[in-house]
């Protein structure tokens, strides 16, 4: 699921970020919070949708944390935004970036839940749509075995 295909379209980004925004206003998140790179886009119309500020965490060595001079102050309220939901593990690591500063997580959410509802989540957790998609190992991958390249399109490698 590549949903930067639909976020490079201003007013469908915006129409999901408000969409978004109407299933976690009552979370009262002060702030969004998005993994770089696929959660900005989304992130960023969230947070115009609810009229709080956008910030990303990203990677340094390996390590997502925040940079750029963003920062969240002890208790202020932050919901983490992605753009797909996989097996959660970007949004976990996105919510302990949150959590080392203090912050309290209000929720997560998403475009697409593509665990098909398995992520997990430690917080409450909204997302437009939920789907079950196979996810497989290379060594159990069908396409690696009939020698079809496959492409992952996304930040994680």
């Amino acid at each position: 699921m590549q949903c930067a295909l639909v976020l490079q379209h201003p007013r469908e980004a915006e129409a999901c970020g408000a969409e978004i925004a109407a299933k976690v206003k009552d979370l009262n998140p002060q702030v969004v919070l998005s993994p770089a790179l696929g959660g900005i886009v989304i992130g960023q119309e969230v947070a115009r949708a609810l009229g709080v500020r956008a910030i990303f965490a990203e990677r340094q060595d390996g390590q997502l944390m925040l940079r750029r001079g963003f920062s969240l102050q002890p208790g202020e309220r932050v919901l983490v935004v992605e753009d797909v939901v996989t097996t959660g593990k970007s949004t976990r690591e996105t919510i302990d970036v949150a959590k080392a500063t203090g912050a309290t997580v209000v929720g997560a959410a998403s475009i697409i839940d593509r665990s098909g509802g398995e992520q997990k989540l430690d917080v409450p957790y909204h997302a437009l749509a939920t789907v079950s998609l196979p996810t497989y190992q290379p060594e159990n991958c069908p396409l690696c075995a009939e020698g079809k390249p496959v492409v992952k399109p996304g930040s994680r490698v």
